[in-house]
């Protein structure tokens, strides 16, 4: 039985305002209070838990609230301090899980998007639950990736499906893969991601497929002893207006940022094969290839490549030019903004944008505390900037040093070789 909960904007409000007297209740009761001193999250008006970056810091000796600049406390984190932190996880084998739960990530890319990961978060928790008797997080994977963390991402097990007809958009021939691994493994869980590319349609179709009435738009999930399963999810519905609550269901599409990533333990991903051969299915669906798509018209919170400049960039011709050679989004630093270099819809950061690009070329930019904060979901991030001691420079995990001008002009000058090469050599 499904329960639609209509939400209270009143309430909502409060948990946003971490001034409100009636703050701190409202976050507990909504489950999102870390406790002690300042709030530093709060929930957003789509149910997202948003940070605060005037509650980031830490209290010096003399009892002083600071703030750190470097990066590391604003969700960025130097190469060395990752390096250190992947070593230092705890190494988690389950040689014979009690269940799976069977999870297909959308690979943008060949790589884990921060969607992946976060629904890998979510299925670690269905999976430990119970410390007695664990669970398999089992990753069926399509066409060629080139993800070397899987195992840091909390994979124990791996089916990976290389073959040429999984390629592209091919729901049949995937659809017909999953049904091998329902007969085979029987998951008690199947987790996809709710996104336009891939998971969503395809979870649907895996749905029907298996007579369950999957839950879409899942953000959060809780234990509830009288479910079928074992659990409750709350769901996005009416347009964003609602929570529908219900009984978690065998198939589970979820949003982002449903739960946290793995951060803590390395997992096996150990390669499993399927003991059966996979059906050929004749596909009624053929895939034509992707559509070109400029890049100057890609809003910046669903750029996978952003070019980014802020006051070091004195060029701004130069700067143009270059993200179009390069096929990137152009970002800009709220500086770049104020001068009336870049229009306000480009601004990156915690009073802009909240950006979650697989590559961040920041050319220019300092690093303030908001920008910092705007870029820490960012998988990659290159630092063009003269300042070697600058605070982005310490978030960045490539970083070079030099005039932003002549560096872009070698860069382009690269790209434009390589690309004409390749067009004689075809």
């Amino acid at each position: 039985m499904s329960e639609i909960i209509r939400r209270d904007p009143r309430r909502e409000w409060i948990a946003r305002n971490r001034l409100h007297p009636d703050n701190a209740a409202v976050l507990a009761a909504l489950g999102v209070n870390r406790g002690g001193g300042a709030t530093s999250e709060w929930m957003g008006p789509n149910g997202v838990v948003r940070k605060d970056p005037r509650a980031i810091g830490f209290i010096g000796p003399n009892g002083v609230k600071r703030i750190d600049r470097s990066g590391l406390q604003q969700g960025g984190q130097s190469t060395a301090a990752t390096t250190a932190a992947h070593d230092s996880r705890r190494t988690v084998t389950i040689d014979q899980p009690a269940f799976l739960v069977a999870v297909v990530p959308d690979l943008t890319g060949g790589r884990l998007s921060g969607h992946d990961k976060d629904l890998l978060g979510l299925a670690r928790r269905l999976a430990d639950a119970d410390a007695e008797h664990p669970g398999a997080v089992v990753a069926i994977l399509f066409g060629e990736h080139k993800e070397e963390a899987l195992g840091e991402a909390g994979i124990d097990r791996v089916v990976h499906l290389d073959d040429e007809f999984y390629a592209g958009f091919a729901p049949e021939a995937r659809l017909a893969a999953l049904s091998a691994v329902e007969r085979e493994m029987t998951p008690r869980f199947w987790l996809l991601p709710d996104s336009p590319l891939g998971g969503a349609d395809l979870g649907r179709r895996l749905s029907l497929r298996l007579g369950e009435r999957a839950a879409t738009g899942v953000w959060q999930i809780e234990t509830d002893n009288e479910a079928p399963l074992g659990w409750r999810c709350t769901a996005r519905g009416g347009a964003g207006s609602l929570d529908i609550q219900r009984p978690l269901p065998r198939v589970a599409l979820a949003l982002a940022e449903c739960a946290e990533p793995v951060d803590e333990t390395q997992h096996a991903a150990e390669h499993l094969t399927l003991a059966a051969s996979l059906p050929t299915t004749l596909s009624r669906i053929e895939d034509l290839g992707q559509v070109a798509v400029d890049p100057a018209g890609v809003a910046l919170a669903e750029a996978e490549f952003i070019l980014s400049g802020g006051n070091g960039v004195k060029e701004w011709d130069a700067f143009h030019h270059a993200a179009k050679v390069l096929g990137a989004t152009e970002g800009a630093s709220r500086v770049a903004v104020d001068d009336g270099f870049m229009a306000r819809d480009r601004q990156v950061g915690a009073t802009g944008t909240w950006v979650t690009a697989r590559v961040y070329m920041a050319v220019g930019i300092s690093g303030a505390i908001q920008h910092l904060q705007g870029i820490q979901r960012c998988d990659k991030v290159v630092a063009i900037n003269l300042d070697p001691g600058c605070d982005i420079i310490k978030r960045a995990d490539l970083a070079v040093i030099g005039d932003s001008t002549q560096i872009l002009a070698a860069l382009v000058a690269m790209v434009e070789q390589q690309r004409g090469g390749q067009r004689d050599a075809a």
